[in-house]
Order: C-alpha cells, then sequence, then structure tokens
C-alpha cells in the first residue's frame, strides 16, 4: 500500500473501511483459490493484500474502536 493510499485510508469514515475490508477480503480469497489451482504470476500479492487487511483493521481498531 502506497503513503497515498494510506492517508487516504486514515481519512475515510467507517463505511468505507468496511467497504474496503470486503474488497481485500475477497480478492485475497481469489488470489488464494487461483494460486491453488494454477500458480499465479506473483504470489507475494497474496502477502501484499494480508497486510492491507491488517493496516484497515488496524484503523479500524483505533478510529472507531471497532474489533472485526
Amino acid at each position: 500500500m502506497k503513503r497515498k493510499q494510506l492517508e487516504e485510508l486514515k481519512n475515510s469514515s467507517k463505511e468505507e473501511l468496511l467497504s474496503t475490508l470486503d474488497e481485500l477480503n475477497k480478492e485475497l480469497f481469489d488470489l488464494k483459490l487461483k494460486h491453488t489451482i494454477v500458480k499465479i504470476k506473483n504470489p507475494l500479492r497474496i502477502r501484499i493484500v494480508r497486510r492491507d487487511i491488517a493496516r484497515v483493521k488496524t484503523l479500524l481498531r483505533s478510529k472507531f474502536n471497532l474489533k472485526v
């Protein structure tokens, strides 16, 4: 996640963060599914998406005291 994207997330509302979290979870599921069937080009993308999910969850927890 780039610095600009992280700053945008920090200024996002609760609903926007939750929708971003849903999108990232779907992307992670798709990547894992594709990786088990056919090896994907960039398997490091799985790690990147997992870390982005952790960042969004951390923001939700710190800003809204919301446990996801």
